[in-house]
């Protein structure tokens, strides 16, 4: 099983920018889909965004236009650009890994991080 290890959270100022990194091991995460989720206190894990094996994003209506999501097999790793930070995006942002084409739920995926914090101050 790939093992993630997500870093770069931390506090911004609205309209910020943050550079999330997920860095996997024990596998190559060259046949997985990875995806970002978060989850703010009280509420469910929210998808964030997907990556296909092919380098193909899908992102939630919340997120589209302001991040990016993107892969680098050869490094082994996993980015999440997120511009234009809102307050609402503050959160536990976690990497996560499935064998699917097109994960979207937590439940498609396998593997899990450990979480980063995003705040976003107003």
């Amino acid at each position: 099983q790939v093992q993630l290890v997500e870093s770069g959270g931390g506090l911004v100022q609205a309209g910020g920018s943050l550079r999330l990194s997920c860095a996997a091991s024990r596998r190559t995460i060259s046949p997985y889909a990875m995806g970002w989720f978060r989850q703010a206190p009280g509420k469910e894990r929210e998808f964030v965004a997907t990556i296909t094996t092919g380098g193909r994003g899908n992102y939630a209506d919340s997120v589209k236009g302001r991040f990016t999501a993107s892969r680098d097999n050869a490094k082994n790793m996993v980015y999440l650009q997120m511009n234009s930070l809102k307050p609402e995006d503050t959160a536990v942002y976690y990497c996560a890994a499935s064998f699917l084409v097109t994960p979207t739920i937590p439940a498609h995926f396998g593997s899990w991080g450990q979480g980063t914090q995003v705040t976003v101050s107003s």
